[in-house]
């Protein structure tokens, strides 16, 4: 029997034809329908998932019980069936790349061990890497910042890049598209996507075509769905197994139709849509949930403002934030140099799929649906601490006062509020005003502004009282401070109206005469090469730059930590004062101390709005009634009188969307990746020989590796308790992230094996090494492990510590950990509401399990680390109704045993049981998060890796 015939919905394989005549042949939805009437009313996304999971049913990893669950999906049903779903293929950005490269090197390592082919390890779908996360805004502010921050980049990376190298040349389908390129997420837009693919396929006489789909490690993978292109964030560990043939499972997810109608108004920009989005999903309770926009105003936003949106699922919490194929799809595919068979294939593939087209209000079924007018959206910033907590532009000022003395638990500072106006100043550490305004060094400091006598700073005068003992030359630091202003992000680097709109509205500040605050780091970053090239044909990046936005690199910087430091004498005043500085970025993170350890405001905005606080220097500037600033002749100068309007802006659009420029700009991946990537020699070979380096290690998490999984009991005994924490734990919170701290574990471990301080580089680059990585687990200078007791004013220590029990001796979680694991004794986590929120760091899971955690008890979870501790073997469970550890009054000195009655079935109820001090035990029943049967299969055998590992040894 041919492999036609054998495949159960043998009838659904048609075929298609283009205009120029082309045929291929494809898994038909429409006729699929014809069995199942409910497909053809289904959510784009979901039929895109359909038709993976057709096209792969082999009885074996995808059976036809798949397609029929899926297939009947309804709007409100209970959520029971997991969805094996077989993606096109892999993205990785450098930081979660690395750790998974190392991951394979270790499997190939094992098998060769075995005595099997160490080709066995080999992705089974196209992989790319691309190095976006490792640049540092170390120099900035002169023309050299660019070329000197590579240099840098290469020069503490080199080991990274060797071992990058050597994946290359070992793996077939594995690619790096080498520094300097631009963000991952750009990248993947803009060159990695092709739109539709095709298998080489026997079976058929035509190849076999199919949609793009994808997973990737990073939260932002769902860019891509601004293209239609249905795709998510995943840890690394998933992503590691769906390389290596594995289905991405999923509880068949609720769809949210979002309705979008007429269209934004004048000086309202992508940003604003966003922000505004954000809030409002993220008030609808979303997490896990697939958002799918349609309606008019989905049709009228153009694809770039699409990614924008799509960008920021993991802020409104959705799993995908998803737009169709259409028209402006297609033309963005031709804009952005794909070639006219592909985008002819695309066109004709997604028609014959009956996928193409912005579906109308009432055509398709949605789990519910949400509604927003794009003319009601207004300008603002989100902050000073979560994406989702939008602010109007015109209340932050008085926002940021009010919350300077709220207390933390209420989103505050908790701050006397009379310092609040207080300035401090700065040493003097400059010549002149009219010398170079920005220093060119890393951490040099901060020039001075000469002033004219008994004149106030221009920060002091916009924030009210002045530091009256402060020498007329003086530079003066206060609270609200705006001390990094950085265009940065995938985000909005996607979008050339809002670059082309801070482009125009920094021409207009510098012929009216504004500067930028002598105390503001500032900087450029975009997502792609090509935004530069269209500024520079625009006339607007020289503004930029007599602003002090030069660039500075390529890459994802200021989002992630990479904004590099602040002059010695900002940060010495900051610490000493206590000060509430900011930072404003075109980001889409700014959870606490991912920007700058010392800067605790900050405030996603529009890359006009960045350049527009650079100028006013201070966020407690009302934009909306006060100057910005003072230009020529002492003339005040308010927002309205340099902002760009929409017809400055389409004016340039078309500079922005040049297919010439964009094929020349990703042909120099493969011809011309730049000398410094190719003067980087990795070591060659099927098998990796691990040379010392305290940037790559072999990873333990095979160590002890047996075909047959362990026969461990289900359950925790004798558990103690290493942290009690509050809501919204973050990733970045868990996850080393980051700079490395000489007096941490890391720091220390790094110094004993001959790294100096300055060699240290970030938590993100040495992802590699387990060494340094788990001892940076929990190591956050923010976290607060509720354990400790509050100290007399109230509030709470900072910083990755315990109370060691029963002695209650304080000390790091990672020394904690290590006694703990030598005395052979299990430790639990417990947490509060969105355990896990943030980006998708493996790391966050992979470091809870090097230290010995057994089970993360808490009120929920966010998707991806949910899943990720699972594919750890870690336990999660969380509280029913409204237990939490607060209402069962643990103090940390409890001892925890987390009882399994019988087998493990997915989300069911297990038994916690707290044994107090005094000898009482209390027993509370949780939901074990173990939510779906291969889940189940992945801790039995200890983690998803050497459940991977068997299969493909088997």
């Amino acid at each position: 029997m041919s492999q036609v015939s054998a495949h159960p919905f043998a009838a659904t394989l048609k075929s298609f034809r283009t205009k120029s005549g082309k045929t291929g042949q494809y898994y038909s939805l429409p006729e699929l329908a014809k069995k199942y009437p409910n497909v053809g009313r289904l959510p784009v996304s979901l039929r895109i998932v359909l038709e993976s999971v057709l096209r792969n049913c082999d009885g074996q990893r995808v059976n036809p019980q798949n397609i029929e669950a899926l297939a009947h999906w309804a709007p409100n049903a209970e959520r029971t069936d997991e969805i094996p779903f077989v993606v096109t293929r892999v993205v990785l950005q450098d930081f979660t790349g690395v750790p998974l490269l190392a991951d394979l090197a270790a499997m190939r390592s094992v098998a060769h061990s075995l005595g099997k082919s160490p080709k066995t390890i080999e992705p089974l779908v196209p992989v790319d890497l691309v190095v976006d996360h490792s640049v540092m805004v170390d120099h900035y502010g002169t023309p050299k910042a660019l070329d000197l921050n590579m240099k840098l980049e290469f020069q503490r990376n080199n080991e990274r890049y060797q071992f990058m190298k050597w994946g290359m040349q070992a793996f077939d389908t594995f690619r790096v598209v080498p520094p300097g390129f631009g963000i991952v997420h750009q990248v993947n837009l803009e060159y990695l996507a092709r739109g539709v693919y095709k298998n080489a396929n026997d079976m058929a006489k035509a190849p076999v075509y199919f949609p793009d789909s994808l997973v990737g490690t990073d939260s932002h993978t769902t860019m891509i769905n601004g293209i239609g292109v249905v795709g998510w964030g995943v840890g690394g560990i998933e992503a590691e197994a769906a390389m290596l043939g594995q289905p991405v499972y999923f509880l068949t997810p609720d769809v949210v139709g979002f309705e979008l109608s007429g269209r934004l108004r004048e000086g309202v920009t992508a940003t604003d849509l966003v922000l505004y989005v954000t809030n409002i999903l993220r008030a609808h309770k979303v997490v896990g949930k697939f958002v799918e926009f349609f309606g008019p105003g989905a049709a009228s936003i153009p694809v770039p403002d699409r990614a924008t949106i799509g960008n920021m699922a993991p802020e409104y919490g959705a799993t995908m934030g998803f737009f169709p194929v259409d028209e402006a799809t297609v033309e963005y595919f031709r804009g952005t140099g794909r070639t006219d068979e592909e985008i002819e294939l695309f066109e004709a593939y997604y028609k014959a799929q009956g996928l193409f087209g912005m579906p109308a209000p009432g055509e398709l079924n949605y789990t519910q649906i949400v509604k927003l007018d794009l003319g009601s959206v207004t300008p603002g910033l989100a902050g000073p601490k979560r994406p989702q907590d939008r602010i109007d532009l015109g209340a932050l000022a008085h926002k940021f006062a009010d919350l300077y003395s709220q207390p933390v638990s209420a989103n505050g500072f908790g701050q006397p509020a009379e310092q609040l106006r207080q300035r401090h100043v700065l040493p003097l550490v400059g010549e002149s005003a009219e010398q170079d305004p920005k220093p060119t060094q890393p951490g040099a400091p901060m020039p001075v502004v000469e002033m004219e006598a008994n004149r106030p700073s221009p920060a002091a005068a916009h924030v009210g009282d002045t530091a009256k003992s402060a020498p007329s030359s003086a530079v003066t630091i206060g609270n609200g401070d705006v001390l990094i202003a950085a265009i940065t992000s995938c985000t909005n680097t996607s979008n050339p109206s809002v670059l082309l709109a801070a482009g125009l509205l920094a021409k207009k500040a510098v012929l009216a005469g504004l500067k930028v605050k002598p105390h503001v780091k500032t900087s450029l970053a975009p997502g792609s090469r090509i935004v530069t090239e269209y500024l520079e044909k625009a006339g607007l990046l020289t503004y930029l730059e007599q602003l002090g936005f030069y660039l500075a690199g390529y890459g994802c910087t200021t989002c992630i930590g990479n904004a590099g430091d602040l002059a010695p004498e900002i940060n010495e005043v900051i610490t000493e004062n206590n000060l509430v500085c900011a930072a404003v970025l075109s980001g889409n993170r700014n959870f606490e101390a991912r920007i700058h350890p010392n800067l605790k405001a900050n405030f996603l905005a529009s890359p006009p709005l960045v350049v527009a606080y650079a100028i006013a220097g201070n966020v407690m500037v009302d934009l909306m009634t006060q100057p910005v600033g003072k230009g020529k002749g002492g003339k005040d100068v308010y927002l309205g009188d340099i902002w760009p309007s929409a017809k400055e802006i389409d004016a340039n659009l078309r500079l922005a969307m040049n297919a010439k420029a964009f094929r020349a700009n990703y042909d120099k991946v493969r011809s011309e990746p730049g000398k410094l990537w190719t003067s980087i020699k990795g070591v060659t070979g099927q098998v990796y020989n691990w040379p010392t380096s305290t940037y790559i290690a072999e990873p333990p998490f095979f160590e002890g590796f047996a075909m047959s999984p362990p026969e461990a009991a289900a359950g925790v005994k004798g558990a103690r308790i290493m942290a009690l924490f509050g809501d919204s734990i973050t990733t970045d919170h868990i996850s080393p992230a980051g700079s490395i701290k000489e007096d941490s574990p890391a720091g220390r471990w790094l110094k004993e094996h001959g790294v100096m301080k300055a060699d240290f580089n970030s938590y993100g680059s040495r992802r590699g090494n387990h060494e340094v990585m788990m001892r940076g687990t929990f190591a956050n200078v923010r976290i607060k492990n509720l354990m400790i007791p509050a100290l007399p004013d109230g509030t709470r220590e900072e910083g990755g510590v315990t109370l060691m029990q029963p002695s209650g001796e304080k000390m790091f979680i990672y020394d904690a950990a290590q006694k703990y694991m030598a005395a052979g004794v299990p430790t639990v986590i417990f947490g509060g509401e969105e355990y896990g929120t943030g980006s998708s760091r493996d790391w966050a899971a992979k470091g809870t399990q090097l230290l010995g955690i057994k089970a993360v008890v808490a009120r929920s979870f966010e998707r991806i680390h949910r899943a990720n501790l699972v594919g750890m073997g870690v336990l999660p469970l969380q509280l029913k109704g409204n237990d939490s550890w607060e209402s069962l009054g643990l103090t940390g000195s409890e001892v925890i045993d987390v009882v399994v009655d019988g087998e493990i079935e997915p989300q069911m109820d297990v038994r916690l049981m707290i044994h107090r001090s005094a000898g009482a035990v209390q027993e509370v029943a949780v939901r074990l998060r173990i939510d779906t049967p291969i889940e189940v299969d992945y801790y039995r055998h200890g983690g998803i890796l050497p459940f991977v590992l068997r299969q493909l040894l088997d």
